[in-house]
This record gives structure tokens, sequence and C-alpha cells, in this order.
């Protein structure tokens, strides 16, 4: 990224603070030395909305870079908090369709010729319109005349976001350095990934890759699916796979019972792509499911996905389970252990005070309150606003939870999420707790046994030879041992003086007993010479003690 010029692109930027302004971030925009070229400090009202509300309308009217990088910060409850993380996903762009003859330059370079005679047929009105492409409909000249549809990403996409994103991490960054308020929010962090994640879903090969890859995974693709991908047609700007018609979960008309089945494996489905997989759909909302004539659940727009190593899906196995089970010490154990090195200590106490507020306010079965997703999307800012930043996939998991929560309540009013989970998660301890997985562990351990004491006895007789030539070191270093040698060399030099100083005393008081020459004040000079050496030195010790001491 090479920066967001203020000036080359003042049109632009006066644009967007604008709109900012006009939502009520004007006191915001004024921490920032803009020049009055380009803004000037007038106050704007922000209107009766919530803070909120009011970032969600100004990012839905800056255009589609803005939505979608709301839509990545609504995947970080460890930075924004509950209330903003809930508004943002709300976040909506109502475009216009681009006309065909704009959008048929692209198709042509993508697919290498013209669409009307690659497919036997091509509708040029489109099916959809979203703020980065356009969908058409289209039908194979091979096989079996398979309907598909067409994604295209719109011209000069690429070049907008990217402009419109390099401003808003030159705006965080700003922010971050002047708004002492929004510092421990790191948001030029949150920005440069959202930005780099962004820029990565503009390329459809990235996607057609997922979708590739779940139904493969996938165990019941009679039951749940994504669309098959043509890869022959598909590229960075084009991807071409199968058209699935059916109805949106929220408008369903299938009986009730047949509602609920389908709630449970989209449900199921989601919790077996986390904690079996680690690969998982991260934005599963009802917008992007739908139920296929045949009652089955299609998964659509695989652009985002989330990935989870086997320790964080075990880890978050157990946070699952120790939040039904309403157990704040054991969750926030885990959090500590699943924290990335070079986090500093958190109070554990206040955390768990925390968790223990929230599972009660989220999970309160007693009173039907059942929002697993709500809760995760709490704890991971509570562990975040303590200074525990969890993987970033634990805050997509997190979302997608969420969403697949509202869409099984939105085809069940009493979908309940834990009874779908409980037979992936019997199916993932069995998996590490069975006899072949015993066996396999006990192989690995021999396996790794038999290598050590392989190498064994060439390590000894590298040491022997070290030994016989003399050759053989070991460098010990003490830690913490700096303080007491200061003060040993202290005590001894103080000890030296304390001698130093009777001897002089003594000798002294035997040179005046004398009586020799010359005299000062009546009595032998050397000897009062003698005595004043002793009490300066004296006062020396007595002040090393008493004052330096007293002040280290």
């Amino acid at each position: 990224m090479k920066g967001f010029n203020l000036l080359s692109h003042a049109t632009r930027a006066k644009e967007i603070l604008g709109v900012l302004a006009k939502h009520g971030y004007a006191d915001l925009i004024n921490q920032v030395d803009l020049p009055e070229s380009v803004w000037q400090r007038l106050p704007h009202p922000g209107g009766d909305l919530t803070t909120p509300e009011r970032l969600r309308r100004a990012a839905e009217e800056l255009g589609p870079a803005f939505v979608k990088l709301g839509q990545f910060l609504s995947m970080r409850p460890d930075v924004l908090p509950q209330a903003v993380i809930l508004e943002l996903r709300k976040l909506q762009s109502n475009v216009q369709p681009l006309p065909y003859e704009v959008m048929k330059p692209v198709l042509v370079g993508a697919l290498g010729g013209d669409p009307a005679e690659i497919f036997e047929e091509f509708n040029e009105v489109p099916l959809a319109a979203a703020s980065l492409a356009q969908v058409y409909t289209a039908t194979l000249r091979e096989g079996n005349r398979q309907k598909v549809a067409i994604k295209v990403l719109k011209p000069d996409a690429r070049r907008t976001i990217e402009l419109d994103l390099d401003f808003a991490q030159w705006f965080a960054e700003q922010l971050h350095q002047r708004a002492a308020t929004l510092k421990p929010f790191n948001l030029p962090a949150a920005v440069a990934e959202a930005r780099q994640s962004m820029l990565a879903e503009l390329d459809f090969r990235l996607e057609a890759r997922n979708q590739l890859f779940f139904n493969h995974n996938n165990p019941d693709p009679a039951k749940v699916f994504a669309p098959a991908v043509h890869e022959r047609y598909s590229s960075e700007r084009v991807l071409v796979m199968d058209l699935v018609t059916g109805e949106n979960v929220a408008h369903c008309s299938a009986p009730p019972e047949v509602r609920r089945d389908i709630a449970g494996r989209g449900a199921e489905s989601l919790v077996r792509q986390v904690l079996i997989d680690g690969f998982f759909h991260a934005d599963p909302h009802a917008g992007n499911v739908l139920v296929t004539p045949d009652l089955r659940l299609c998964f659509l727009d695989w652009g985002m996905v989330g990935h989870l190593t086997r320790r964080l899906r075990f880890g978050l196995a157990e946070f699952w389970t120790s939040a039904v089970e309403q157990d704040p010490e054991r969750i926030v154990q885990i959090a500590a252990s699943l924290a990335p090195p070079g986090v500093g200590t958190p109070d554990l106490r206040q955390m768990e005070k925390e968790v223990t507020i929230a599972l009660r306010e989220e999970l309160n079965f007693s009173v039907g309150r059942q929002e697993l997703g709500r809760a995760m999307i709490r704890l991971l800012n509570i562990f975040g606003r303590h200074g525990i930043s969890l993987s970033d996939d634990y805050s997509m998991m997190a979302k997608a939870v969420l969403s697949i929560e509202e869409v099984g309540r939105e085809l069940d009013p009493g979908f309940d999420l834990r009874e779908h989970a409980k037979p992936v998660l019997r199916e993932l301890f069995r998996g590490e707790t069975g006899p072949r997985v015993v066996i396999r562990r006990l192989r690995e351990l021999l396996k790794d046994t038999a290598e050590g004491l392989r190498s064994l006895p060439g390590e000894l007789h590298r040491i022997v030879r070290r030994l016989e030539r003399d050759d053989f070191t070991i460098n010990f270093q003490h830690r913490g041992l700096e303080q007491m040698d200061q003060s040993l060399k202290s005590a001894a030099n103080r000890v030296t003086l304390g001698v130093i100083i009777g001897s002089l005393i003594i000798g002294s008081s035997m040179i005046v007993t004398t009586g020799i020459e010359p005299h000062l004040l009546g009595y032998p000079a050397l000897g009062i010479v003698g005595y004043l050496i002793s009490a300066l030195l004296g006062l020396y010790v007595i002040w090393g003690i008493i004052w330096r001491d007293g002040h280290r």
C-alpha cells in the first residue's frame, strides 16, 4: 500500500468527510489536522439516532468499500463494542445494476469471447446486483445444458475499493495518533487486516476453491450443499457455477416440522464445518442461505471463510461446553491458554466477574435466553479489553454462529443450537479418545523414542570427545543477583572504612599523648589532622547509611 495522498484525492476525501459529518462525526474529524481546502471546522448535527446507527448509515451512504469494511469490522468483537458489532451486521448496499454495455468488456476479457457465442443462452438482464459484482444467468452448450449463474466483478471495482480503503487506513492512523479515547482499539491494525481480506475477496478464484473444498468435504450433499463450480469458465473476475433456485429461509413456505428439520440440518452442518473440518462459511446470514424445491439447504457466497487449527477447534469446543455449563473460571483459563505469546498478565478475577455477567444475560436457560452467538461476541470483547486477543477466525466463528442462530429461528422459533451441536461435539471428542487414536499416538511416541535412542550414542560420543580435548565448557547465568552483589560490595567498603577510621583515631590519640612538634591549638598537629580525617570519613559513612540507603 503506497498510502493515501490527501491533496491528490481531495475531491473524494471531501465527499467522505462530508458524509461522516452529516451523520454526526464532525467532532471526530476535528481531531485530525486537515487543510481548509478539504475540511472546515463547522458544527454538524448528528440527529437523534444512536452512535452505532449513525455509523451504519454513514457506511451505507459512502458506498461498497465502507459497507464491506463495516461488515469485516463486525467480525472484530475484540476491538468494537457489542452494540456497534450488532448494528454493523445490518449493513446492506442498495445499488442499481450497471448496464450490460459496461459489464460486457469484463465478461469478454475473462471468458475469451462474447458470452452470447460461448453459452447457448445468455440473459443480458442481471439476476442480481451487489456492491462489487453482478450476477447473470446462462445455459451451457455441452452436457445436459446446465443453467448457470455468472458472477462478474464490476469494472474498476478494485481501483475504487483500494482508493477508499487507503483513505480509511490513513484516517484510522490519524485518529489513533490524535484521539486518546480511540488508542486502545488499535483501529489502524483492524482496518489493515480488513483491507487485506477485502482485496483477497475480489479474486473469485478464491471463492471457487472454497466452494469446491466444501463440496468435497461435505458428508451429506443430499441435505446441504454449495453450488457446483465450472472451473473451465471461471477466473479472477468471473465465477461460473450452477444456478440454484429456491426460497429465502425467511420466506420458506414448508410445513413447520419440515422447517424445523431444515434448521437442524443447517445448524449441524455449520457446527461440523467449525469443529470437525476447521473450515467454515463465515457469513451464513439469511440472504446467503436458500431452501431449494427439494428441501435442501444451499450455502451461497463463499468469499469469506474461516479456518481453525486442531488446537483452536478443541479450545472452542471447551469454550462452548463451559459456556453452556456456566463455568466462567474455566472460560477465562481457556482464553488465557489460547492467547498469543507476549500477552501481559490480565486481571483474571475481574475477567471472571465480567464473563459471569455476560453468561447470565446471554445464556440464561432458566428464562429461555439461548444466545450462544451473542455470548461468544461478548466474551471476545471482554477478552480484547483485557489484552487477550484470540484468533481472528474465532471472531468470524462467533459471527457465523450468531447468523446461523438467526437463520434457525427464522425456520423454527424454538430453535436450540445446543441440541444440534451435541452429536458433533461427541464425534469430536470420540475421535480423540478412541482405540485408533490411542494406537496412533502410541506409535508416534515409540517412533520419536526410537529416533532419540538411535541418536543418543552419537551425542554421547561427541561429548566425550570434547572432554578429551578440554573443549567442553558449561556456562552458568545467574539472574536476579545484581542487587545482592551490590549490597555485598557496599558492606565490604563500609567495613574497610570503619577499620581505617578506627585505626586513624587510635593512631591520632597516641600521637597527641606524645606532645611532639609542631603544635596546632596546643596539641600535636599530626594528631589533630588524623582526628579531622577520621571525622570526615565517619560522616561520609553515616551519610551513606542514613541518606543513600533510605532513598534507594
